[in-house]
């Protein structure tokens, strides 16, 4: 895989005329060479369901001329630039008004996707079940024929929604499936879906058994690993500006990079999202997102959308091309890493393999990530013997088989950080583990207050501050309290309530405890992640921190002195014997507001997270611990040696003040 992508939309009404007219193969090669492009996805059909070359198939565009993808490959091919093809698959505005029979249809008779009306814009999702997946492998089939030299196939917006048209109803009575039951709808949904990527698959390596494919559905779902033998490698699509927001990549990526897969990110050049034509984002924010991307063990890909009249945008390119000239400069030391992280997260999502956005999950991923603590995200099928500490943020329960696998982790010098109901069996609540503390069941208070112990006790708070979540009741027995409970006059009703928010805490503590501190189990009684997801309190990220390098102790992999907004990864290179240190700083700011608008092509805005300027980093010290004796310490790619010590298994040194992306080749 290349480094330096494109995704280039082109999603172009019928009712626009002069399609590619403007193309010019000398000004395409230039743009993508200063640009320092390396690949470029180009299209063969497109959401409208248009074609952009002669095809007996489909239908090519009706004021397209000529067959603009063959120009397209053709002109990166000369220059030594890849271009793998898109196709739209799971939506179609042709075939949803030719064919309303394979539209997906909901439970209660309403068509599914972005259009739920004849009257919204927007495109039909159409039904795997149905008919149009032979259209779709046809399609699929004529287009590598066409384009054998395509350097991949790239198929679009891959689900399955519990569809209820006459094809899966007949499809799920014929194969004893209840379609009155909503758990049947879904373990059917789930069958056609597996029977779309066996089929498109199948017919994208029609030509070439050897032709990479990737189905896009956003990025990928934790756990749901049956799915990855029909994909060559991962684009994992998340667009800071479009809603994703900057700790969204880092997060996915954590997970990926565990698979064994090539994989690479994809932000968009736009301010806001997909199919924003003459939106901007500042070019440091894109230099931030491509080495945020290199930084977590991903090559790049930037989308964006090309004009109906097939001319590369002039300010585009040159915003990218600022940006992967610097990536060209590091692909190095970013080429062929493993994370060495020592700390990896069992989240929901990957416990139980269904897609949602669990706030324990996010906000655990939020507090590692501001707390600079390196991190992966794992399966319960993978490895958990590779790291030193496991986290089971705030909600994931616990069957005989996870709990085995946990406490043969646990017997083989393993730690485990548990919170809430983590570490609950699945069908009771009862702790599978010794987590140092009777247990007495749910706090009947929310919210309720914590008083932490002076070690693990905010910087700046020593008395009660609120938590935002229903605690779990202990008792300590063994190991460090992390600190008091107190808990409210009164929960708030319409009988007793107290000022503006919720009731003060009791004069007096609880009796019970915060958390404890043990060997080789830390438990946070609260769903502190999620409390942090959903309220940002420093306070009480701060207490976690504090908990988290308590019990680690001198097992902590990395102590860094950046900003909160800093982040930092550590990948391993085992074929060069280095380490490679990536920190990386920039301002995020909410920018914008809510404003309600309709009509033309205008719909309500919302705040967008945004970064302008990239201030300086301050000077860091940083401490790290490796099983190597290191030999050298460089900032690279500029090659200057870094002073450094070595002392009990740590290697110590400092990085000046920097600007975005600071990497440091750790040589052993």
């Amino acid at each position: 895989m290349r480094f330096r992508q494109i995704h280039l939309d082109f999603h172009t009404s019928p009712f626009i005329e002069g399609i590619g007219e403007a193309f010019d193969r000398r000004e395409w090669q230039e743009r993508l060479r200063d640009a320092a492009v390396d690949s470029i996805t180009c299209f063969s059909s497109c959401h409208h369901g248009w074609s952009y070359h002669p095809t007996e198939v489909g239908r090519m565009h009706p004021h397209l001329k000529f067959n603009l993808l063959r120009e397209q490959i053709d002109a990166c091919h000369e220059i030594g630039i890849n271009v793998p093809v898109y196709l739209t698959a799971g939506v179609n505005e042709m075939k949803g008004l030719e064919h309303p029979e394979w539209r997906e249809i909901d439970f209660e008779g309403r068509w599914s996707g972005w259009n739920r009306s004849p009257l919204e814009p927007g495109f039909p999702k159409l039904c795997f079940n149905t008919p149009y997946l032979d259209y779709l492998c046809r399609q699929i089939e004529e287009t590598v024929t066409l384009f054998p030299d395509a350097d991949g196939i790239f198929l679009d917006i891959i689900s399955q929604g519990p569809c209820c048209c006459k094809y899966c109803m007949a499809g799920m009575k014929a194969d004893g499936f209840d379609p009155t039951k909503p758990e049947d709808r879904l373990a059917y949904a789930r069958k056609v879906l597996l029977k779309y990527y066996q089929r498109s698959t199948a017919a994208a390596r029609s030509r070439n058994p050897k032709m990479p494919v990737f189905h896009n559905s956003g990025h990928v779902t934790m756990g749901d690993t049956e799915i990855l033998k029909y994909f060559s490698h991962l684009e994992l699509e998340s667009l800071p500006t479009g809603g994703w927001g900057y700790d969204h990549y880092p997060m996915s990526a954590a997970y990926c990079r565990n698979l064994g897969m090539e994989f690479l990110g994809m932000t968009g050049k736009f301010h806001t999202t997909w199919g924003e034509f003459g939106g901007f984002k500042h070019p440091n924010a894109l230099r931030y997102e491509c080495a945020a991307m290199i930084a977590n063990g991903s090559k790049c890909s930037v989308g964006d959308q090309l004009h109906p009249s097939g001319r590369l945008d002039k300010s585009t390119y040159e915003i990218i091309g600022a940006a992967y000239r610097d990536v060209a400069k590091k692909e190095a030391w970013c080429d062929k890493v493993e994370s060495a992280a020592r700390v990896a997260v069992l989240g929901k999502g990957a416990a139980t393999g269904i897609r949602g956005d669990y706030p324990g999950d996010v906000g655990v991923a939020r507090v590692l990530l501001e707390e600079h603590i390196p991190f992966d995200f794992v399966d319960s099928k993978m490895d958990f013997l590779r790291y030193g500490c496991l986290i089971l943020p705030d909600e994931v329960r616990v069957d005989e088989t996870l709990a085995g696998k946990l406490r043969d982790f646990l017997a083989k010098g393993g730690k485990l950080i548990l919170s809430g109901t983590s570490g609950m069996a699945s069908d009771r609540d009862e702790f599978l583990f010794d987590i140092g503390a009777e247990f007495s069941g749910a706090s009947p208070y929310l919210p309720d207050y914590v008083e932490a112990a002076p070690k693990f006790a905010p910087e700046f708070v020593g008395t009660p501050f609120v938590m935002y979540g229903r605690s779990q009741q202990i008792k300590v027995r063994s190991g460090e309290s992390l600190g008091k409970v107190f808990d409210p006059y009164f929960n708030r009703t319409y009988e007793h309530f107290c000022s503006h928010q919720h009731t003060p805490y009791r004069m007096e503590p609880s009796g019970y405890d915060a958390g404890v501190c043990g060997r080789s189990i830390l438990y946070f009684a609260h769903p502190v992640f999620t409390i942090y997801r959903g309220w940002g309190a420093v306070a009480v990220r701060e207490y976690i921190g504090r908990a988290i390098r308590r019990f680690l102790g001198g097992e902590i992999q990395l102590e860094v002195s950046l900003p909160s907004q800093g982040r930092a990864t550590l990948m391993r290179q085992k074929e060069e014997n280095r380490y490679v240190l990536h920190l990386l700083y920039a301002n995020t700011i909410l920018r914008g507001g809510e404003v309600k608008l309709s009509g033309g092509n205008l719909s309500a805005t919302r705040p967008i997270e945004v970064i302008e300027e990239l201030n300086p980093c301050p000077p860091a010290k940083v401490s790290l611990k490796l099983d190597e004796t290191p030999r050298s310490v460089k900032f690279v790619p500029e090659g200057h040696e870094v002073p450094f010590t070595c002392r009990d298994g740590r290697v110590e040194f400092e990085v000046p003040a920097f600007t975005c992306h600071r990497m440091v080749e750790i040589a052993y």
